[in-house]
């Protein structure tokens, strides 16, 4: 219970995180820390205008991107396990994320702009080359855990193996993996409206009302997700207790969110042809974390 609690109030918190965190760095005070939440509520208050060029497939897509962050979250050990587990869960939960993409982009195709339809292709071409290296980091993860559920996978049931150089190159893996698909800097920026850099946020600009408001709001649920996720490589959810568990999982994603406060208060977005080069190394990185495992495993 506490689990599904936490997944679905907690998020938007975080993103007030990281805008305290950006603005104490620049000097200024900040908007509140539940700002979100108060944009949220306004938006759901507000009507729903709809391009004429557009069909049901806009009104679908922001449902379905938070059933599918929702539903993928349940698979995910948050506290001690997960609501939803079985073997082979990491695949589900592959698919569901990677779901969330394809309704993002379609919807963006669906309006007929030709603005939303160049971002669909920047997301589409850099959730290509983001994919190779999250679908090899969870292999490399099932394999150093010889497991295929994401509960086994955290439970470290022989230690947790804190200074292997294979974990540390996924975690690593995984923070590059978690700016891009939450189109955090330097990767993408989520406060810009210049046409030559945007991508995610070109692609909901048709949305209004409670239809932003579900748009916004998913994407707080999936940055929180991948928080947790990439937090529990280093420390993994060890008690039992699911207060104290609760306590060490809003720990650990509050002290990720100060940690791209601090990311985007010191970088600047890197140059769209630089993207792609990044992240082919992120995958590169992938393989040699499983290369290491393999070679240890003695394959």
């Amino acid at each position: 219970m506490l689990h599904l609690v936490l997944i679905v109030t907690t998020p938007p918190f975080f993103l007030g995180v990281i805008a305290k965190t950006k603005a104490f760095l620049a000097g200024r005070k900040g908007p509140p820390l539940l700002q979100i939440y108060y944009d949220l509520l306004r938006l759901f208050r507000k009507g729903t205008v709809y391009s004429r060029s557009s069909s049901i497939l806009l009104r679908l897509a922001p449902v379905m991107i938070v059933a599918s962050i929702f539903s993928s979250s349940l698979l995910v050990p948050l506290l001690k396990t997960a609501p939803i587990r079985f073997e082979g869960d990491l695949i589900l939960f592959a698919y569901l994320l990677g779901l969330v993409r394809f309704m993002t982009i379609l919807a963006a195709m669906d309006v007929g702009s030709s603005f939303e339809g160049m971002g669909a292709s920047r997301e589409a071409s850099l959730g290509a080359l983001t994919e190779l290296a999250f679908f090899l980091g969870l292999v490399a993860l099932s394999a150093m855990t010889r497991s295929t559920s994401l509960t086994a996978i955290f439970e470290w049931e022989g230690g947790h193996p804190f200074w292997n150089p294979a974990l540390l190159i996924l975690f690593a893996t995984f923070s590059l993996i978690l700016l891009t698909e939450n189109s955090r800097m330097p990767i993408d920026d989520p406060t810009t409206h210049l046409e030559l850099t945007m991508i995610h946020e070109v692609m909901i600009l048709d949305y209004s009302g409670p239809d932003l408001a579900l748009i916004l709001y998913g994407a707080s649920m999936k940055l929180f997700l991948f928080m947790a996720f990439t937090s529990s490589l280093l420390w993994p959810p060890t008690t039992a207790n699911i207060w104290m568990g609760g306590g060490w999982l809003i720990l650990k994603v509050t002290g990720m969110s100060i940690a791209i406060g601090l990311i985007e208060s010191a970088n600047a977005r890197l140059r769209l042809i630089k993207i792609p080069q990044l992240l082919v190394a992120n995958f590169v990185a992938a393989a040699l974390g499983l290369a290491i495992i393999l070679i240890g495993r003695g394959v």
